[in-house]
């Protein structure tokens, strides 16, 4: 007779199995890129949940908000004007020296960019690894976003993506321990490597000399010397510097200046993807259509024709000669034409009659000589 409920496996043999699963997924994962992809389509389904898991608090603000006191937003409000006008103070200094800036860089003949390109983003969520310091950011590859693009907060730098997903990105953060930036002291440009630590409140300076003048309260400002971040950022302040005589390096310990478990709203940094030569080139471009009176923006468009024609070893060379120096060498290689045609042929002439008259004069010479001592001897 066949029994009604039919026995599967215990409860035991199913915990076992999963947890063989659990652990065969989870070496898959960290060793190979197999899983890759089912994990950037399975951040389309996790981004709903996100959203659902963020939403309470997304309703406690909007009530908070809603029945927030009559004093408390008149208080707001009258602080929120009088940042405004400090800021607009400040504005006004700093579009003084963007114009100053980009005169130098005309004179310098370099680019004109001086700002960087940026886009905000929102902090959707954390890395539950208490070892690792990431974050999950609604902005992914369907975005524009780019592996290693830097991202920072209203106060400095945050750290830079490192994975991408179609509308999400994780972003590692400068404390994370695999994580270092090239920085620089901005009051002596001082420059050393910032490392991470794990803790989100400090940064360490490693290998820096026991004599250098770097001491407590000084910014570090990245130094753009990775190719990775821009330079100029703020990125920490230094909290403490010990020296130790029997040591050949001080240590030195920052704080971060970002808030980086506290901002929400982050932004993502396009920087200019030109090369050195790139930049030269449309510079001396720049320069050549201000000089004859054209519009520097329409130049930069015919750029990629010209460089596409050249030759492949000339590509970069060329374009700052035809910048500077293609106008006023066409005019000179049509006079320097004719006369150097004419003492071309004579300087075979000079050249050829001394070699001749040496040979003749000297076997006479050695010949009287020769006879003189025949006849002495």
């Amino acid at each position: 007779m066949k029994p009604l409920f039919a026995k599967g496996p215990s409860l035991g043999v199913r915990l076992l199995v999963l947890v063989v699963l659990s652990v065969a997924l989870m070496v898959v994962d960290a060793r190979f890129t197999v899983l890759k992809p089912v994990r950037s389509q399975m951040s389309l389904v996790l981004m709903q949940s996100y959203w659902i898991v963020d939403l309470p608090q997304r309703l406690i603000q909007g009530v908070a908000s809603q029945f927030g006191s009559r004093t408390e937003l008149i208080a707001e409000n009258e602080k929120l004007k009088t940042e405004a006008l400090l800021l607009q103070g400040r504005l006004q200094k700093l579009a003084a020296l963007t114009e100053q800036n980009v005169r130098l860089r005309e004179l310098l003949n370099s680019s004109a960019l001086v700002n960087e390109k940026v886009e905000v983003a929102e902090l959707i969520g954390m890395d539950p690894n208490p070892f690792t310091h990431r974050i999950i950011i609604n902005k992914g590859e369907r975005d524009g976003v780019v592996l290693g693009q830097p991202v920072l907060d209203a106060r400095g730098l945050m750290g830079q993506v490192v994975e991408l997903m179609p509308y999400t990105s994780r972003v590692l953060l400068l404390t994370d321990t695999t994580h270092s930036i090239p920085v620089q002291v901005n009051r002596n440009g001082l420059r050393a490597i910032a490392s991470g630590t794990g803790n989100p409140e400090r940064l360490e300076l490693r290998h820096v000399a026991d004599t250098a003048d770097i001491k407590e309260g000084d910014l570090l400002v990245s130094s753009g010397l990775g190719q990775r971040f821009p330079a100029g950022y703020p990125v920490a302040t230094v909290k403490e510097v010990i020296h130790d005589s029997g040591q050949p390096f001080a240590i030195v310990r920052a704080v971060p200046t970002a808030a980086l478990n506290r901002s929400r709203y982050l932004l993502l940094v396009f920087s200019d993807g030109r090369s050195p030569e790139e930049r030269a080139a449309d510079a001396a471009r720049a320069q050549e259509s201000i000089e004859k009176g054209v519009d520097p923006a329409a130049v930069p468009a015919t750029a990629p024709v010209n460089n596409a024609a050249a030759p492949a070893g000339t590509t970069h060379s060329t374009p700052a000669a035809h910048g500077a120096a293609a106008p006023a060498a066409a005019p000179a290689a049509a006079p320097a034409a004719t006369p150097a045609a004419t003492p071309a042929t004579p300087a075979p002439k000079p050249a050829s009659k001394p070699p001749v008259k040496p040979a003749a004069t000297k076997p006479p010479a050695t010949a009287p000589a020769a006879t003189r001592e025949r006849i002495d001897g």
